[in-house]
């Protein structure tokens, strides 16, 4: 930059004497050299950008040729300190970037390996237009019901119904569906995992392992057929919860939260009060709002005694209820499962004398419409996908009631088909929610 300014500043003075001796050619005519003044010769002369101060000798001799300049040429006296003004800014200017050049950023650390924001201009990226996305406003005062419809007999699906062909009580008082659908609503799952027991803290007749490999390839297989829009979340329980995978409807992450799952452990015990009430609260998290709701429990023990430091079993049912949840079970069946299972019952039955309270899956699943299917480990991939079949199988009812009383209160529901399609189709067995608890003022 110094190097730019400096040669400017020899054009200059060169082109302005240069510009002296032809204007005073001009207007003297043919003079020997000696008739021009020392400045003029100088400037003449500034081949290499000598120093013009090499003539001037006094100040008086300085004043002298100023003077003489000033009665000749005054338009020079005022050409020569614009340059010299616009040289000496430029030379301030290249003088104050070489300081700040040579001050250190304090940002280079924190920017480093990033590029310049002057230097490099990009494109701004063009948004890419979001997906139309359905929108399902839902009441407060909205009771969802999810329906599985089978023959009795045969225990296959019936499908094939209208919002006409159902008949809807609570409390003994029929209700308008006023919202209809088969399979539409985006599902939210939550996977619970029983991990409790292991050979060192209990008997070996009480360590049975439900995750094992046979249901590891089971899950894997029957998740991958729910749809890219359905939600899953994966929880491990003993004595306590441990999520291992929030909702995603990403299958890589689920697949890999599959493998994490832990070994047995130590610390025993299969707290069903406290993972079910961990699983209602953390359903509310669900990025489906309008969506249906399933609980799935991998577990060898349908029953099992409150934990302590828990809510009791009946306020987590009641929360689950609340939350508007499906229960469903998938039990590994064996001989020692049985045997194990039998006896937990047995003991419950014994100590509900006491007062010793606890959970059971199955009467869940019958409260809130869902199943629990039990089968040989070799069988589970089959059992696991006929779950996931009845899920997307489901009607899908809503209503709001007549009673507009916001007490808080549990209400029976009763959900039936038409005589006339019972007649016409044979027997059915419904599944859905027996009751719901009113929301409150």
């Amino acid at each position: 930059m110094r190097l730019w300014f400096f040669l400017l500043y020899c054009q200059a003075i060169r082109t302005t004497g240069e510009f002296s001796v032809s204007h005073a050619n001009r207007g003297i005519g043919s003079l020997p050299p000696s008739y021009l003044s020392p400045l003029q010769v100088s400037l003449v002369n500034t081949r290499h950008c000598q120093p013009v101060f090499e003539t001037i000798r006094t100040p008086n001799r300085l004043l002298q040729r100023s003077r003489q300049m000033k009665r000749r040429h005054p338009t020079l006296l005022f050409l020569l300190p614009a340059l010299g003004l616009i040289v000496i800014g430029g030379m301030a200017f290249s003088f104050s970037n070489s300081v700040s050049s040579q001050t250190p950023n304090q940002n280079a650390n924190t920017n480093r390996g990033r590029p310049s924001r002057t230097a490099i201009q990009l494109p701004k990226p063009t948004p890419t237009p979001e997906a139309a996305v359905d929108v399902v406003k839902i009441d407060t005062d909205l009771v969802k019901i999810d329906a599985l419809v089978m023959q009795k007999n045969t225990a296959r699906i019936v499908g094939g119904l209208n919002r006409e062909d159902f008949l809807l009580y609570e409390d003994g008082t029929k209700q308008e569906i006023t919202h209809f659908s088969t399979d539409q609503l985006p599902l939210s799952v939550m996977l619970l995992i029983d991990r409790g027991n292991a050979v060192e803290c209990c008997p070996k007749w009480m360590c049975f392992d439900a995750y094992s490999d046979q249901m590891h390839r089971a899950a894997r297989e029957a998740l991958d057929r729910l749809k890219p829009s359905d939600e899953v979340a994966v929880v491990a329980y003993h004595t306590k919860t441990d999520l291992i995978q929030p909702f995603t409807t990403n299958r890589i992450q689920l697949e890999e939260a599959l493998n994490r799952i832990p070994p047995l452990s130590s610390m025993g015990g299969h707290c069903l009060n406290t993972v079910f009430d961990y699983a209602a609260k953390y359903m509310t998290m669900a990025s489906n709002p309008a969506g249906r709701r399933v609980i799935i429990v991998i577990t060898a023990f349908t029953r099992w005694f409150d934990c302590p430091h828990s809510p009791s079993g009946k306020s987590a049912a009641l929360a689950v209820y609340e939350s508007g949840s499906v229960v469903c079970g998938i039990i590994p069946k064996g001989v020692g499962q049985t045997l194990q299972n039998g006896n937990i019952i047995g003991l419950s039955r014994l100590f509900k004398v006491a007062g010793a309270d606890y959970m059971d899956i199955q009467t869940l699943a019958n409260e809130t419409g869902g199943e629990v299917l039990a089968d040989e480990p070799k069988k589970l991939e089959t059992t696991f996908q006929t779950l996931i079949d009845h899920l997307r199988s489901r009607y899908n009812l809503a209503f709001v009631s007549t009673n507009k009383n916001r007490d808080g209160t549990t209400r029976k529901l009763r959900l039936d088909v038409m005589p006339a399609i019972q007649n016409s189709k044979g027997k059915m067995v419904i599944k859905a929610r027996r009751s719901y608890i009113a929301p409150r003022s």
